[in-house]
């Protein structure tokens, strides 16, 4: 067995970022043979991947970059917060953007497949996993092209945003809309943007809240003409507790029950689905006007959306698109 010195330990550590411990183990069992030790801590990290494979990586590093017409938002998560933050970790998250982004790459797979310093990412990932004792994974890679693109991190590292925009030499109004992105979470550049099964879903929902409030409204009536305050009876858990209290009587929460059985189903039955399909397409006008970039109002500026601040710096300027990566959104 050779005779393991602590520099060779040190110099295994510094070419691997492993922990001395680890290093030594490697180059014990490897009879000091360092090409051997690496490899030995290689696959101790696709094991320690596999074994944590099933964890939660909600933590971990988002960054967004743009150089000119091009730009790209990532995430690369991880378990914990110490490990996010860490120094180390975001250097290596920000060197796969940075070579992704040299390479002109427009996804995940691409990215993973990409040689970071003669490995492919997804080995260096791997390589990480056994130097931290976390899961690390490449959560998301978003790419955009326009005309002009611009880049936002809040800070913290959580959130991040790319932006387009139909024209160059506009870096603050880029900077802002970016801002914007990150701080309001649209889902969309505007409503026609929204998928259709997000309209679908907004405006069923709408509707449905929508008959839930007329049948309520009715229902409350009755009970006040009756004599009995809503707020006494809007569930069982209330009657009991206010009839106990002496607030209401025993007679009154059989009533209330039978009012609101009796008035609910009289209500539903003649409801005006015309008008509760009005209200509902209202609702989802307003959703649009709360969940859509350009229909947003401007965070710089409450009088106006983010449309007319782009409009009042030239009318012939437009956001075309945006990309936005969140840790646990």
């Amino acid at each position: 067995m050779a005779n393991i010195t602590a520099k060779q330990v040190n110099e295994l550590r510094q070419l691997t970022g492993v922990g001395m411990m680890d290093c030594k183990k490697a180059l014990v069992e490897c009879d000091g043979d360092f090409e051997k030790a690496i490899d030995y801590l290689r696959q101790k990290g696709q094991k320690m991947a596999a074994k944590r494979a099933d964890r939660d990586a909600n933590e971990g590093c988002v960054l967004a970059k743009s150089n000119g017409n091009y730009g790209a938002v990532i995430m690369v998560s991880c378990e914990t917060d110490f490990v996010a933050t860490n120094a180390d970790f975001v250097a290596f998250t920000t060197s796969i953007l940075d070579n992704a982004m040299a390479k002109h790459l427009t996804n995940k797979e691409e990215v993973l497949n990409m040689e970071l310093e003669g490995r492919k990412v997804s080995d260096c990932i791997t390589d990480q996993i056994a130097k931290i004792g976390e899961k690390i994974e490449l959560a998301h890679f978003e790419t955009l092209e326009a005309p002009a693109v611009y880049a936002y991190i809040h800070p913290g590292n959580r959130m991040a945003s790319i932006i387009g925009m139909s024209k160059a030499g506009y870096d603050e109004v880029g900077h802002n809309i970016a801002m914007q992105v990150v701080a309001m979470r649209p889902v969309a550049l505007d409503a026609n943007s929204v998928p259709q099964e997000v309209k679908d879903k907004e405006l069923t929902v709408a509707a449905e809240k929508t008959r839930e409030e007329l049948i309520g409204k009715a229902v409350d009536a009755a009970l006040k003409k009756a004599g009995i305050n809503p707020a006494h009876v809007d569930s069982e858990e209330h009657m009991a507790s206010n009839c106990a209290k002496g607030w209401i009587t025993e007679e009154q929460v059989e009533m209330a029950k039978k009012i609101k059985e009796e008035e609910a189903a009289k209500k539903a039955a003649t409801l005006n689905e015309k008008q509760i399909e009005q209200i509902a397409q209202g609702r989802l006008n307003k959703f649009f006007k709360e969940n859509t970039l350009v229909e947003q109002e401007y965070i710089m500026e409450s009088k106006m959306t983010v449309r007319q601040f782009i409009e009042s710096t030239d009318k012939e300027l437009t956001c075309t698109g945006f990309k936005r990566l969140e840790l646990g959104a």
